[in-house]
């Protein structure tokens, strides 16, 4: 008898799924029997929102669809957190979730919980199947909604008495998706297009502003020949970091609250803003009303929601990042004159360039410059939230797309550890190094025991400053050092690391940071490096400034 879960997993297979990253329950387990002579790989974590985020992190680095797999109940529940982070960032994953039998829905019964409820506003599409012969159509609908369009996660509910039906004839693929109401623009219309070359070439002072988009439609080489041909300088947001060159001589470097000068001043000056695979998040544009205030606007993305939602756009082009590029690059016939332009955005940067106290002590950035001088852009750089993300984003020079993988959206303290996992599956070639902070990587240290029993060799370094660092900052700055709650006590870091099986070293003072780096990236397996950095540095630069501050973290003068 073929039952729904061999279907399941034959299913999976069809898909191209090599990697499922879960934890095992008693409504998963005629799964798991499955899996047991499957030639997909599953990996064990210690707690199952790292199972979705190790997903979301295979996905980022490899550019396909991630998946993972929890039991009912708490654990379905527990894949919450990550399903919200990989659909804040347009994240392709597919959550497999065990549900109790169809007979006993809507009872409260042991371990049930309604998670196609829960998840409802933070997937692209969810499932709850209630009959085995729609297992083959349904997975293969889920994988379509997730990697198509703007990418996003879809959860599949699955009832014990599902997995274990019986599944009578068929087995062969299903014909071609095709789902009504579902239909994903990829080409831009031609006249909007060249409407916008035309505001292109009238520019003065144009600029590139990059997101994620850029990078999930796999259209960096693109924007560069196009920022190459048009001479135009290019900001990108957090997640478009890597889209172009971080050394480039067009890059201005990351914009908004905690972005460069020269990029923020480029916003505020520019004559024409060109938008690629943006939304106008709020810690970009600050009081929305003043950015780019003297900029016609030009907004490109696949998600016709996005166009027009927070800043009024002067060219909406709905259509994929890299088919729309495409066609820029086959249109344009001439260039406007960008000498001046570029001149002045080059003197900003060389105006104010990122900087830190440069002495003695331990301080963060010098860390990460480290870093970036010795890994030179080859490696896969994970982060958690707050600190030790911002100063990565700004101290770590990323050369290409897909290297830069942390939570931006939905700020997922916890997230890097288990991403730099799945980022290993997805990529074992390239070196992956998760940067991390005290407070955020406490909240999934158990996934040392992940690391520890497949010898995973993710180096983990902690910005050890023993504080809740960005909110300290925010406390610092508003509150007059009220440090309500945001110190943490002291944690040798090292011995844990040891007690789990894997290598580990802390490292206090300046002249140790290189050889502890080349150490750890020399080790066969996992290792973590402890960095006791200055207690209250800070992230800088803050801008814009001032009140758009205040509004951007909800404090009010």
């Amino acid at each position: 008898m073929k039952t729904g879960a061999r279907t399941l997993i034959e299913a999976l297979q069809r898909e191209g799924v090599d990697t499922i990253f879960g934890y095992p329950g008693g409504v998963v387990l005629p799964i798991y029997d499955e899996l047991y002579d499957s030639s997909i790989r599953h990996i064990l974590v210690r707690h199952e929102q790292a199972a979705a985020h190790a997903a979301d992190g295979y996905a980022r680095a490899s550019g396909r669809v991630g998946v993972c797999l929890a039991t009912s109940g708490p654990g379905a529940c527990n894949l919450v957190t990550g399903i919200a982070t990989a659909y804040m960032d347009s994240i392709p994953i597919v959550a497999l979730t065990g549900q109790v039998p169809t007979g006993l829905l809507g009872n409260d019964a042991f371990q049930e919980s309604d998670i196609t409820g829960i998840t409802m506003p933070i997937t692209k599409h969810n499932y709850l199947v209630k009959d085995a012969g729609d297992l083959d159509r349904t997975i293969q609908e889920a994988f379509y909604i997730a990697r198509t369009g703007r990418p996003g996660p879809v959860l599949i509910d699955l009832p014990k008495d599902v997995t274990t039906g019986e599944v009578k004839g068929g087995g062969a693929a299903p014909g071609e998706v095709c789902l009504r109401g579902y239909q994903p623009t990829y080409q831009g219309h031609v006249r909007q297009i060249d409407k916008a070359l035309d505001l292109v070439v009238q520019a003065e002072r144009p600029l590139i502003y990059a997101g994620g988009g850029v990078v999930l439609s796999g259209a960096s080489a693109e924007l560069l020949e196009f920022a190459e041909t048009a001479a135009i300088p290019v900001t990108t947001t957090l997640m478009g970091l890597g889209a172009v060159p971080g050394d480039h001589p067009l890059s201005l470097g990351m914009l908004g609250m905690h972005g460069t000068q020269s990029a923020n001043y480029a916003v505020t000056e520019c004559d024409l803003l060109l938008a690629v695979g943006v939304r106008f998040d709020d810690r970009v544009t600050g009081r929305i009303g003043t950015f780019a205030p003297n900029a016609a606007v030009i907004h490109i993305d696949i998600d016709p929601a996005e166009i027009g939602k927070n800043k009024p756009v002067d060219v909406p082009i709905v259509g994929d990042v890299k088919a729309v590029l495409q066609a820029f690059l086959r249109r344009m016939q001439k260039r406007g004159d960008t000498t001046n332009w570029v001149a002045r955005t080059n003197a900003w940067k060389a105006q104010y360039p990122l900087t830190y106290r440069e002495d003695d002590h331990l301080r963060p950035q010098y860390v990460i410059r480290e870093l970036s001088d010795i890994l030179k852009g080859e490696a896969i750089i994970t982060s958690e939230v707050g600190q030790n993300q911002m100063w990565t984003a700004l101290y770590y020079c990323f050369k290409k797309p897909r290297t830069w993988i942390t939570s931006g959206g939905l700020g997922t303290m916890g997230y890097g550890f288990p991403a730099a996992i799945g980022a290993h599956f997805a990529r074992p070639d390239v070196p992956v190094v998760d940067v991390a902070g005290d407070g955020s990587f406490q909240m999934n240290i158990q996934e040392l025991g992940t690391v520890a029993h497949y010898r995973i060799p993710v180096k983990v370094m902690i910005l050890n400053n023993m504080y809740l660092g960005m909110v300290r900052q925010w406390q610092e700055l508003f509150y007059d050092r009220r440090y309500s709650y945001t110190e943490l006590p002291p944690v040798d870091f090292v011995k844990i690391a040891h007690a789990y099986g894997v290598e580990g070293m802390r490292v206090d003072e300046k002249a140790g940071v290189r050889e502890a780096i080349e150490t750890a990236l020399a080790t066969d397996g996992p290792f973590v490096l402890d960095f006791r950095v200055e207690r209250e540095e800070n992230v800088f630069p803050m801008v814009p400034a001032g009140a758009a501050i205040n509004e951007m973290i909800g404090v009010r003068q």
